[in-house]
């Protein structure tokens, strides 16, 4: 096979830069000499965590969505701030969303794709890392930091697939299931 050429940048037609995302728009040539403008974001990966205790997975209290103009059920994640590992902000959000009061309440915390996935590959760069967090069985998680909890059963992730509208959270889910328990799935 034959290797691609990338496509070239030919102009940069405009730069926003805001705290959360920046907006590019440029004028490329692909391989075959067409050009095209496009738009892309650059935006701070996603870290979403997963939390299992006692068998159940649990979610925070719902959450006001700008974007959809709504409260949302979603796993515990934010971005990853400039400088900081995956590893190093799980447990950071898992306390800010839970109460989790690190290795106290955490037993183990296990990344299930160490590259990250991209989110959007067609529009921006950036990448969902995702964890799987199991507590340890005496961990208290307070009233006021618990939204919710699934059974690990088909059926309790049935009900909880019907809550999740996060595309991200629902890959997270996918994922775990497909690498440890496909037969709750199909």
């Amino acid at each position: 096979m034959a290797e691609e050429r990338p496509w070239q940048v030919r102009e940069a037609m405009a730069t926003v830069r805001s705290p959360w995302l920046t907006l590019i728009g440029e004028r490329l040539e692909d391989p075959q000499g067409q050009i095209h403008d496009y738009w892309r974001v650059e935006k701070a990966d996603s870290v979403i965590i997963l939390p299992l205790h006692r068998g159940e997975i649990l979610l925070p209290p719902r959450q006001y969505r700008p974007g959809v103009g709504a409260y949302t059920w979603d796993f515990p994640g934010g971005r990853l701030p400039a400088g900081w590992e995956p590893e190093a902000i799980a447990p950071v959000i898992l306390q800010r969303e839970l109460g989790v009061q690190g290795e106290a309440d955490l037993a183990t915390l296990t990344p299930l794709n160490p590259e990250g996935w991209l989110i959007n590959s067609a529009f921006s760069n950036q990448r969902l890392y995702g964890f799987i967090a199991h507590l340890n069985a005496d961990a208290v998680i307070a009233a006021a930091t618990s939204g919710g909890r699934y059974p690990f059963t088909p059926s309790g992730i049935a009900q909880l697939s019907q809550q999740l509208t996060c595309l991200q959270c629902r890959a997270v889910l996918l994922e775990y299931c497909l690498a440890q328990a496909p037969d709750l799935l199909w």
